[in-house]
């Protein structure tokens, strides 16, 4: 295999998990570590992957990556995150869930759910869960963001103000070291914060890839968050972190059969 090929493989390799290691490209490719180490090097002077300890991720910056390739990034991680996620929601409650690849996923967990009010501004999931009778969807108002579906501005939000929600189902484009929620869009990131500020359990949903983007705009922090459902904690601190700010972490990677119910948990922080 020419050079030119691996390397686009290993780029193809990054969309579909989100990252990739030194060590399992090279045994993936039968070369050796410092091979695939140049071969890393290159794609992040051509900002195609950003260099992590390790290994590599898909490269973010201060733009969000295009839609087509969010969904590819760890699409498995996703998809289970997604069906844990919907094990959470029992039937007749309300929730609300926001733009994002990883919340889509919940939709589509949700379509056998009965007796469910959602608000949502994510168009996708709107289209995906009107025609099922179990479920009363209602869209926000707003401008609809024509790169991925999202309805944003003051109407989305003045729509979200008027309910009080079992649950906020919401994704993020990046979590820092520290906790901290991020995003790139601020319109985006209002509606984020008055969803959360809504709804009497707070569910974030992110896979294990988030920890390695970057965004450059504040949603919250994970102290903020009543569940946080993932394919796997990153390191002990965010670990740490989560217990002591008592945020229940799911791993869908560890926990096969995660259920709850709305009387499981006291809607009161």
């Amino acid at each position: 295999m020419t050079q030119e090929l691996r390397q686009q493989e290993i780029i193809d390799l990054a969309r579909q998990t989100g990252r990739v290691s030194v060590a399992d490209l090279a045994a993936h490719f039968g070369v050796s570590p410092q091979t695939i180490r140049n071969d890393l090097k290159e794609l992040a002077q051509q900002k195609l992957l950003d260099r992590v300890h390790g290994g590599a991720s898909i490269a973010s910056s201060v733009q969000n990556l295009a839609y087509e390739a969010r969904r590819k990034i760890a699409e498995n991680a996703k998809r289970e995150i997604g069906k844990a996620t919907a094990a959470l929601v029992p039937a007749n409650s309300s929730l609300f869930l926001n733009i994002g690849t990883t919340t889509e996923e919940v939709g589509r967990a949700l379509k056998r759910h009965t007796g469910l009010l959602l608000i949502t501004n994510n168009l996708h999931v709107a289209t995906m869960l009107y025609p099922f009778e179990g479920i009363d969807v209602v869209i926000s108002g707003g401008a609809v963001r024509r790169s991925d579906g999202a309805i944003l501005g003051s109407l989305a939000v003045d729509l979200i103000k008027q309910f009080k929600v079992d649950y906020a189902i919401i994704g993020v484009s990046a979590i820092d070291a520290d906790g901290t929620l991020l995003d790139f869009d601020l319109e985006e990131i209002r509606v984020a914060q008055a969803i959360i500020a809504n709804a009497r359990i707070v569910v974030l949903v992110a896979d294990s890839s988030k920890f390695d983007r970057l965004a450059s705009a504040r949603i919250g922090h994970l102290r903020d968050i009543d569940i946080f459902v993932t394919d796997r904690v990153p390191s002990s601190a965010i670990r740490e972190l989560c217990e002591r700010e008592e945020v229940r972490v799911i791993e869908t990677a560890v926990d096969l059969e995660p259920t709850i119910g709305a009387d499981d948990l006291s809607p009161e922080r």
